[in-house]
């Protein structure tokens, strides 16, 4: 289930959580073996459907500690001074080696914030509203070294002034009588977002000059609008060296000889453009959208693995926009 966009609703019959800088993850977990070893499973799954078990072994011991079968559904975070950071968590998405992901959880070590169950004990809770699976939920997991149950707040205005403060993202909004609204983005569940973020479709790339010569220099990003990908313009900071060197092996492999944005980007962009594959999705921070329909100052926040490119479409970031 996934979120619409808008401002934060009033009136009664609403919660709200703080909306975490993560990864979503739906965590199953198989209930303890019956041979007498006591043992369960768990399995990871990030929101495109791709398998993140090794990702994250340090979420192995939840399976145990639940001691029954469920479907969990929450966010993949890095905390740092009790607040997400996209750019450990970063270091943690990518890693697809069993051993290289226990050497990097011992510096950057997850959190798993769980905010939904969806299934327990053999019984499917899509249909019960979201106040019943919140109880339920509270009553199944105890706050562990990495894993906790999301907080809620009764009080939006409160929590998204805090949010503010704090430099988190923002918050959602819930429908306490709302059902599990499974692959649907549902109005029940509201984002109202602190600062402009927006994920971005790669379709290209122009090389670096100066202390960048012979790496990336920017990526060019869009959005898809009624079957096309809208140029959104050019990203070009907000890497290191590490994340350039990543990227830069990434768009050599998809590479493309036709411009995959129509209409295509102005001249003076498409004449120093390298096409690729569109299939990468990025995160960035902006200021605003252009009247043109570019972004206004855009910095990179991290590759989402976790995104289908499909799927990208510009949010609206203004009030009562939908």
């Amino acid at each position: 289930m996934k979120a619409t966009t808008g401002p934060l609703p009033a009136g009664d019959g609403w919660v709200f959580e703080p909306k975490w800088d993560g990864m979503r993850i739906l965590a199953a977990i198989d209930a303890p073996a019956l041979d007498g070893t006591g043992r369960a499973g768990i399995t990871l799954t990030t929101a495109n459907g791709h398998d993140a078990t090794v990702r994250f072994p340090e979420l192995a011991p939840l399976a145990s500690a639940l001691g029954t079968a469920a479907v969990l559904d929450g966010e993949v975070v890095v905390l740092e001074s009790d607040r997400p950071s996209f750019e450990r968590l970063q270091r943690r998405i990518h890693v697809t080696d069993a051993a290289e992901a226990g050497r990097r959880a011992a510096d950057s070590a997850v959190t798993y914030v769980v905010f939904d169950l969806v299934h327990l004990d053999g019984h499917d809770l899509v249909d019960l509203p979201w106040d019943r699976r919140r109880r339920l939920l509270e009553q199944l997991i105890d706050p562990g070294p990495h894993w906790v149950v999301s907080t809620v707040s009764d009080d939006g205005s409160a929590l998204f002034e805090a949010a503010r403060r704090s430099g988190m993202e923002g918050v959602v909004a819930k429908r306490v009588d709302s059902s599990y609204e499974q692959g649907r983005r549902s109005a029940a569940w509201r984002k109202v977002k602190v600062r402009r973020r927006q994920e971005m479709v790669v379709g290209g790339w122009t090389p670096g000059a100066g202390t960048r010569s012979g790496q990336l220099g920017s990526l060019l990003v869009g959005h898809h609008d009624d079957g096309r990908l809208r140029f959104a313009g050019r990203v070009g900071s907000g890497f290191d060296d590490t994340e350039l060197t990543r990227l830069g092996a990434l768009l050599a492999e998809r590479g493309r000889d036709r411009c995959p944005f129509d209409p295509p980007p102005p001249h003076a962009t498409a004449r120093q453009a390298r096409w690729v594959e569109p299939d990468l999705v990025v995160e960035v921070e902006f200021a605003e959208w252009t009247a043109e329909g570019r972004l206004r100052h855009p910095v990179y926040l991290g590759q989402r693995v976790d995104r289908d490119p499909a799927a990208v479409v510009r949010e609206p970031d203004r009030p009562g926009d939908q």
